[in-house]
């Protein structure tokens, strides 16, 4: 999950009209668009600038400069706060680029300042343009990542239910025991469970992650009660049940995610950036200290588009996909350090990895984020 989840993804299923945008920047203020017809997005702690607002149906990409005193995020967002595509955790005084595949229609885009609240928006029109030109292969990649997606959603469930029934139990211990392997087919498919927008927030939302007045469910609420507190009680049975239903909803609504070649590339992104901000700190699971299994999700998810978009993407840039492959297998040739079955998922307590060995794992992280920001531009060339 992301380290704050906000309450402007609430979203229903259709692409209806345009919601309210605040804060909206003045377009004049705007620096001209780049010179490859990218749309260069600035953000302050208090505005989100566009060189334009208007561009054509097709590949978009974003170069986005961020010039405040917070970290920040960006998103492309349908009219009804679902997500297009993302780019977290730009540092102060840090460049990003973003490309994603756009039909016509009315969008907007909203950067984060501290990657809280609704964001500061501005309204962006995807005029007819020229529809993205797509490899045959590429189309074969989506339905093959559709296909997985939805794999990994209907193996989730019983993994849960062997949890949630453990917690309706009131036994601990086998409530412990089934926590982190409920969550593995969560991690690997996160960006398509967080791109629906209001299941996220009702079963991964951490404590420091509340909106004010949001009640508090999900798989870290129960966490601390099994770990913290040590017991179950009325509450966290019913918060077990409740976990199965937002559970089965977000099951039945994997197929009718908005799935592109661009969009599996930036979520192979997203899944690191979920790494770097939550599984290497220890936030995630800092109750039960289960990191490395939500890690090991997590890499495994962007491995399996990545592989899936490589046919294209080595054509386009083989230098690119050269040292993605070699990265990948450093990040899981050190994972392995931290098991003693590789056919496991039962990792070594993430309280028990020291700072140096925690540094080491950011490093890798971070070695392999870097090429695989780039991996949707190559698949859109």
């Amino acid at each position: 999950m992301r380290p704050v989840r906000t309450s402007v993804v609430t979203a229903a299923a259709a692409v209806a009209a345009l919601t309210a945008v605040t804060g909206c920047a003045d377009k004049s203020d705007a620096k001209a668009g780049g010179a490859d017809g990218s749309v260069q997005v600035t953000a302050t702690d208090s505005s989100c600038k566009l060189s334009k607002t208007e561009f054509p149906a097709g590949h978009v990409k974003f170069d986005i400069e961020n010039k405040g005193s917070k970290v920040t995020e960006v998103y492309l967002l349908f009219p009804d706060d679902r997500i297009v595509a993302e780019r977290e955790n730009i540092g102060p005084g840090l460049k990003q680029q973003l490309t994603a595949e756009v039909k016509a229609g009315s969008y907007e885009v909203a950067c984060k300042p501290g990657m809280k609240g609704d964001g500061i928006r501005q309204k962006v029109t995807v005029t007819g343009g020229t529809a993205a030109k797509r490899n045959p292969q590429l189309d074969t990649a989506v339905a093959e990542y559709r296909k997985y997606a939805q794999e990994q959603a209907d193996e989730t469930l019983p993994k849960v239910k062997v949890f949630t029934d453990a917690v309706r139990a009131g036994d601990v211990e086998a409530a412990k025991k089934a926590f982190a392997p409920s969550r593995l087919g969560w991690e690997r498919t996160e960006p398509v469970a967080e791109s629906f927008g209001d299941i996220d927030p009702k079963t991964d939302t951490r404590e420091d992650g509340l909106e004010k007045g949001q009640k508090w469910t999900g798989w870290h609420r129960l966490e601390k009660s099994l770990w913290v507190d040590g017991k179950i009680g009325d509450d966290e049975k019913s918060l077990a049940t409740e976990l199965d239903k937002d559970l089965t909803d977000w099951q039945k609504r994997v197929g009718t995610a908005e799935i592109t070649p661009t969009s599996m590339a930036n979520g192979a992104k997203e899944l690191l950036d979920e790494v770097a901000t939550g599984k290497i700190t220890g936030e995630e699971d800092r109750y039960s200290h289960t990191d490395l299994s939500d890690f090991k999700g997590n890499v495994e998810g962007a491995q399996k588009a990545y592989e899936l978009l490589k046919p294209v993407a080595s054509k386009n840039d083989a230098a690119l996909t050269t040292e993605l492959d070699k990265q990948f297998a450093a990040l899981d040739t050190l994972l392995d350090k931290y098991r003693t079955d590789k056919t496991s998922y039962d990792f070594t307590p993430y309280d028990k990895v020291g700072e140096g060995d925690r540094k080491q794992l950011s490093d890798t992280v971070n070695a392999l984020a870097e090429p695989l920001s780039k991996l949707a531009a190559a698949v859109a060339k």
